[in-house]
């Protein structure tokens, strides 16, 4: 049997369309939230070094349609709109045909029996994730009522590390965009305050991590995901791989000497922060277009050039913390429910004071 979302989302729209939209159902009602919020998030995704002409144009700014009434969410649906400013109205009669490698062009024009490229192109293009933020960005609000925070930083642009320096990716991205290329990199989102026991280990689709895993990697451009330390657990030994548990005398009564988890054991959250990476390729649309072919004459051809990104890293990071969020935030009415935002506090206190009160 397929598990029940306790929250979820859709979006609509197109990269170049009117605007992009996102409904999201679930919510309790109670919940303060106001369109400045959602735009203080929206605003962080447009930035980053290595954004390309686009986020120049665009000044994302969300639209609350329905949901909210007297700044509180009022348990039906929410609807959220944003503006795309770089709106072509009529799309060209007849757009490209020659596929970038590397995007979603190909395959989406044999799957729809298509030569003309611009139906996948606007809705394959990461424009949609602008909704995704938004929706995101209810959800951070509902964790902030309960401790939780979702933050994300950026681990390497390409081969250089972050952390050793910065100023080497900038310069890296910086000779990309001279020579029409693009590049990749490594995210890593962390959500603190997270109790144990979200999730489940009795049916596949249940488990913490499988969800947010797949979330991380519906995010455009990203290649892979790991929990915690992920692939370099495989190459510990088991004494060296699994975090020791310890007695604690504050909430919850345990604590973990590490976290190779990333916060979650057997499918639950552990109490530990969440720790989750995605590793973003290099953009597919390139300054100079990589060989190709084109769909209507099947001759050798260019790939097709749209304005683009060099690296899109920074975005993807803030991107993946509204995905991080929306699953906790599912998790978490699915372990305390609630139709108003009290009654879910009213649960997930009461939730807490028993398991603080175990091992005593």
């Amino acid at each position: 049997m397929e598990r029940v979302s306790h929250l979820h989302f859709f979006t609509a729209g197109e990269s170049h369309g009117k605007a992009l939209t996102a409904i999201i159902e679930g919510m309790p009602y109670g919940l303060p939230l106001d369109e400045e919020y959602i735009n203080d998030e929206l605003s962080r995704r447009q930035k980053g070094y290595g954004r390309g002409e686009r986020m120049q144009i665009e000044k994302d700014e969300v639209e609350i349609l329905s949901g909210l009434y007297q700044g509180v969410t009022m348990g039906s649906p929410i609807s959220l709109l944003i503006g795309n400013k770089d709106w072509k109205g009529e799309q060209e009669v007849v757009g490209p045909s020659c596929p970038r490698p590397g995007h979603a062009d190909l395959a989406g024009a044999i799957k729809y029996g298509l030569s003309d490229l611009r139906p996948i192109m606007e809705r394959a293009s990461a424009r949609e994730t602008a909704a995704r933020v938004a929706a995101g960005a209810v959800a951070k609000r509902f964790l902030a009522e309960f401790g939780i925070q979702v933050r994300s930083h950026v681990l390497a642009i390409g081969e250089v590390r972050i952390a050793i320096s910065e100023e080497e990716a900038t310069l890296l991205i910086d000779r990309a965009k001279k020579e029409g290329d693009t590049l990749g990199g490594i995210f890593e989102v962390r959500a603190t305050g997270v109790p144990p026991g979200l999730g489940s280990h009795v049916q596949w689709d249940k488990k913490l991590d499988g969800r947010i895993a797949q979330t991380i990697m519906s995010i455009n451009a990203v290649k892979g995901v790991e929990v915690g330390e992920g692939f370099r657990l495989a190459e510990l030994k088991g004494s060296e791989a699994h975090d020791i548990i310890e007695p604690a005398d504050n909430f919850p009564f345990f604590r973990h000497a590490t976290n190779h988890a990333g916060g979650i054991e057997g499918g639950m959250s552990n109490g530990e922060p969440i720790v989750v990476r995605g590793a973003v390729k290099p953009v597919p649309t390139l300054g100079k277009p990589l060989p190709s072919m084109d769909l209507k004459t099947g001759e050798k051809a260019l790939a097709h050039f749209e304005r683009s990104d060099v690296c899109v890293v920074p975005a993807a990071a803030v991107i993946g913390e509204a995905m991080l969020a929306l699953v906790l935030a599912d998790a978490m009415l699915e372990k305390f429910g609630g139709d108003n935002i009290k009654e879910t506090k009213r649960n997930y206190q009461g939730y807490i004071q028993e398991i603080s009160g175990r091992g005593r």
